[in-house]
C-alpha cells in the first residue's frame, strides 16, 4: 500500500521535530566538551533535571511560555527555532524526494548543518566531533546510496564522494588563501575547510563548487553588509551560509546549474 506524501511528510515533521530537540543538546553540550549521549536534560540555569514532559518539542517551549519550571530563567529562542527548523527540513525533503532512500541522507546532511550552523553563529568553532564522521559517513553513503551523485554504479558513487569530499575542501582553502592574501588576515578556518569535505561527500563535485564560489558567498555578502551597517558586527561566520547554500544545491541544484549552463552559453 502506497503512503500518501502529505502523510508522510507529517510523520516526517514530527520526526524531525524530536531530532531537532536532540541537535539542540549536541548544540550546547560539545562547545561546552559535555557528554552528549549519556545524562539527562537539565537546565543550564540552575542544572535541576528536565522532567520529560517539559522536553516535548515546541510544545513544552509554549506551555511553560520560554522559562525553566524551577527558576523562571529564560529558555533561548534557539531552542524551539532548531526543533522548528529541523522539522521543516524533514518534511520538505520528503516531499521534495518522495519515498526516495536519498530522503535519510540528507536529513542526516542537513541535520548536521543545522548543529554546525547555530553552533558557529554562537562559538564561531564547528566542531571536528560533527564534521569528521560526517566525511566518512557522506563517502560510505556514496558508496552504498550512488544515487546521491547521479550514478547507479556503487564504485562510481565512492569515486564522486571522495572527489566531492576533495573538491569541497580544496576549493574553499584556495578561497580561503586567496582572502588572507587580499585582506592580511584569516578568512577561512579550517574547520570550513573540513565542513565543505563533509558536504562535498554527500553532494557531489558540481553542487559542492555551486556553493563554495555562487551561493554561500553571495549569501554571506549579503548578510554580512546587512550586520556591519545595522549591528556594527565585523566578524561573521561563514559556515551557516555554507550551510544555507548547501541545503539550495540540494533542493533546487540542479536547476541552478542547468540554468548557469545556458547563461553561458555550455548548453
Amino acid at each position: 500500500m502506497t503512503i500518501p506524501l502529505v502523510i508522510l511528510s507529517l510523520a516526517a515533521f514530527v520526526f524531525g521535530l524530536m531530532v531537532g530537540s536532540f541537535l539542540n543538546v549536541r548544540i550546547w553540550r560539545l562547545p561546552a566538551e559535555e557528554q552528549v549521549v549519556q545524562g539527562r536534560s537539565h537546565c543550564r540555569s540552575c542544572g535541576k533535571t528536565i522532567p520529560w514532559h517539559d522536553n516535548i518539542p515546541l510544545v513544552s517551549f509554549a506551555r511553560l511560555k520560554g522559562r525553566c519550571r524551577f527558576c523562571q530563567a529564560k529558555i533561548p529562542w534557539s531552542y524551539p527555532l532548531v526543533e522548528l527548523a529541523t522539522g521543516l527540513l524533514f518534511a520538505g525533503t520528503v516531499l521534495r524526494f518522495g519515498q526516495s532512500p536519498l530522503v535519510w541522507a540528507y536529513g542526516i546532511l542537513g541535520g548536521a548543518l543545522i548543529a554546525l550552523s547555530v553552533i558557529d553563529w554562537k562559538e564561531m568553532i564547528l566542531p571536528d566531533e560533527i564534521t569528521l564522521p560526517g566525511i566518512s559517513l557522506g563517502v560510505i553513503l556514496s558508496f552504498y546510496l550512488p544515487q546521491l551523485h547521479g550514478e547507479s554504479v556503487r564504485w562510481s558513487g565512492l569515486w564522486a564522494g571522495v572527489v566531492g569530499a576533495l573538491a569541497g575542501a580544496g576549493t574553499l582553502w584556495v578561497v580561503g588563501e586567496v582572502g588572507k592574501w587580499m585582506f592580511r588576515r584569516e578568512a577561512m578556518g579550517l574547520g570550513d575547510v573540513k565542513l565543505m569535505a563533509m558536504v562535498g561527500a554527500f553532494i557531489g563535485l558540481w553542487k559542492v563548487l555551486l556553493v563554495n564560489l555562487i551561493l554561500a558567498p553571495v549569501v554571506g555578502a549579503v548578510v554580512g553588509l546587512v550586520l556591519k551597517y545595522r549591528y556594527g558586527r565585523n566578524l561573521i561566520p561563514f559556515g551557516p551560509f555554507l550551510g544555507m547554500g548547501t541545503l539550495a544545491a540540494i533542493f533546487w541544484g540542479d536547476a541552478i546549474l542547468s540554468w548557469y549552463g545556458k547563461l553561458l552559453g555550455w548548453q
